[in-house]
């Protein structure tokens, strides 16, 4: 029995008559959110084999099912980043074990840098499309046709439709762009952050785009947020740490509570 076929026993354990809609990877300081969903059932990581094994610090490491208005969801509360371990495909278990489960759609979320001084930090970013700075794919070593992903319209043109709405109707501004992927730990200097602007960045970060690659691949669609916490290297005086990417995520958890619960609540 492979990992993804005991996690899904472990789900089916913890809640037998369970089906999810929608899975979600909350991001860095975002765990508040789950304080909106009504309970099915919460499973550590621990005992979901394959699943990742958080180290940083935000990231609770345990799935919880559960309703979010009308719809059934699956949230991750923590996920693998591939400064941790130099994998790109540390998600793809968990990503498997969603979508095996019933996901048809995976929304992101993540903790990232402003390029733009217009959408300092507080502000949330719809993201339209993003640049692999790495170089790297969760699908090396794949084989076969249908590694090669077409990963045009990879954010799913309806679902930020859906989104963008949401946020008009609950009154928060939401702004939108292109992500970049750095793969970290450190923080990206003040010359690839010039670099990132000068090839049509809006905002950087140290995950998401693997998850986008391997939803893809598993014939998700997809949709992914950036709460943004913090200005880029060299572009605002104050230096640039993890408590502050918590802090600054923080502050703007009601903003993405919000526009969360409007957009599940439309998605009848």
């Amino acid at each position: 029995m492979d990992d993804v076929t005991r996690s899904i026993a472990a789900i089916r354990a913890a809640a037998p008559d369970f089906r999810p809609q929608t899975g979600m990877v909350l991001g860095s300081g975002l765990g508040a959110f789950a304080d909106t969903v009504q309970p099915v059932a919460s499973i550590s990581y621990a005992d979901l084999p394959g699943f990742p094994r958080p180290g940083v610090g935000g990231h609770a490491g345990r799935l919880l099912l559960g309703q979010v208005g009308p719809v059934p969801v699956a949230i991750m509360q923590g996920r693998s980043h591939y400064y941790e371990h130099g994998r790109p495909d540390g998600m793809r278990i968990a990503l498997q074990t969603l979508q095996e489960i019933g996901c048809e759609t995976l929304l992101l979320t993540n903790a990232a840098g402003s390029l733009r001084a217009e959408m300092p930090p507080g502000s949330i970013m719809l993201i339209t499309d993003h640049i692999n700075f790495t170089g790297v794919s969760p699908l090396f070593g794949e084989s076969g046709d249908r590694r090669f992903v077409d990963m045009v319209d990879a954010y799913d043109p309806g679902l930020r439709a859906a989104l963008q709405r949401a946020a008009a109707s609950a009154g928060i501004t939401l702004q939108d762009g292109i992500y970049m992927w750095f793969c970290g730990p450190n923080f990206e200097t003040p010359a690839e952050i010039r670099a990132a602007k000068f090839l049509g960045a809006d905002a950087v970060g140290m995950s998401t785009v693997p998850e986008v690659i391997l939803a893809r691949y598993l014939g998700m669609r997809v949709a992914a947020l950036s709460i943004i916490t913090n200005a880029g290297a060299g572009l605002d005086a104050a230096p640039l740490s993890h408590q502050q990417t918590m802090a600054a995520a923080g502050q703007a958890a009601d903003g993405v509570r919000a526009l969360l619960e409007t957009y599940f609540a439309g998605q009848r």
